[in-house]
């Protein structure tokens, strides 16, 4: 079963492992670099994924780990007129 991230209100931290669900819930209003950090320690030391400095994260299974769009990178696109 591949880890998911949500995205949560009011957490006491930047990101919780939520093992009854399989989630890493993550606050919303922080710095994604931090967020991304948080969310790789947990992969990586707490949950034995393989290392991901760099690279996508991955979870314990090795599988890609989908992040929320609020997370990614705005793209602006132009219009073609």
């Amino acid at each position: 079963m591949c880890i998911h991230i949500s995205m949560a209100d009011d957490l006491s931290r930047i990101a919780v492992w939520d093992p009854d669900e399989v989630i890493i819930r993550v606050a919303r209003g922080f710095q994604v670099r931090d967020v991304l950090r948080e969310v790789r320690d947990i992969l990586m030391i707490d949950l034995g994924a393989p290392a991901s400095r760099g690279g996508p994260l991955r979870c314990f299974c090795g599988m890609r780990v989908e992040l929320p769009c609020e997370l990614l990178p705005h793209v602006v696109t132009a219009g073609v007129g």
